[in-house]
């Protein structure tokens, strides 16, 4: 799987990695087990950056459990979400405890009390308990405030949803993303799922096979990873299989315009279907 330089953070990451919204948020042996298989099928596949939050329930400490004996082989995203300067403490003594004492790129979650907790993570970057800084949100409603971060020159990255259909992003985020040398992190390059389980039918992938993807999903991720100014999607999934079929979209040859624009109107043909 291709690897990118995440903005000038200096760290290299998978484009295909995990997200673990819900499909962590378990509680349980036979279940847990399950989910750290599909840990273990990402890291094999190498899909090695994983993103959680402390609003993702469980997931953190699943996420832990999954990563013992791998924690050194694997990139670990996650955020502080609160307004609370006390528990944004708490958080990160969580974070910490659970991560080995590092965070790879810790994010403010959506913005939430940003000017308060950047000085927090300026404080443990400068410490060498943090590689990377950055802000997400999931709204396009908070992009002008999500700029204004960008603007800050304190964050090295950042997170939003991008797809074929919330396209907001293109607009200013990932032009200004380049210009500043922030890495990128995209949410929801399925849709949330919604994309995923369109019924396109097998004969409107055929001209997608030359560029390695023979699914409808892996044709989704690749559309994502097409624009070079993304460094990683994180899709999330508790199926087995599923983190192979989505590294293998992660690989050149990329698509064109051509074939991202095809892949659009198929989006627009096959939702109301």
């Amino acid at each position: 799987m291709e690897k990118r330089a995440f903005g000038q953070t200096g760290l290299t990451v998978p484009v295909v990695g995990m997200g673990t919204f819900r499909v962590l948020d378990v509680q349980g042996e036979p279940v847990e087990r399950e989910r750290h298989a599909v840990v273990a099928e990402a890291i094999r596949v190498g899909a090695t950056f994983f993103d959680s939050s402390p609003m993702y329930g469980q997931a953190e400490r699943v996420l832990s459990a999954a990563l013992k004996g791998h924690r050194h082989d694997v990139l670990v995203a996650t955020k502080i979400w609160t307004s609370s300067h006390q528990e944004a403490l708490q958080q990160v003594r969580r974070s910490l405890a659970y991560f080995e004492d590092t965070i790879d790129f810790y994010q403010i979650h959506n913005l939430v009390a940003w000017r308060e907790h950047l000085s927090l993570l300026e404080r443990l970057k400068a410490e060498g308990h943090v590689q990377a800084i950055g802000a997400t949100h999931y709204s396009a409603s908070a992009f002008a405030e999500l700029r204004l971060v960008m603007n800050t020159g304190r964050v090295d990255g950042i997170q939003i949803p991008y797809n074929p259909l919330e396209r907001e992003v293109e607009k200013d985020i990932l032009p200004r993303a380049t210009a500043c040398g922030l890495g990128v992190v995209v949410m929801r390059p399925l849709g949330g799922g919604a994309l995923a389980s369109l019924p396109v039918p097998a004969a409107e992938l055929e001209p997608f096979k030359p560029f390695g993807v023979h699914t409808w999903a892996q044709v989704l991720l690749k559309w994502v990873l097409s624009d070079r100014r993304v460094h990683v999607a994180i899709p999330a999934t508790s199926r087995p299989g599923r983190m192979t079929e989505n590294a293998a979209a992660g690989d050149p040859p990329w698509f064109g315009a051509e074939e991202r624009e095809r892949v659009c109107r198929l989006v627009e043909r096959y939702m109301h279907a």
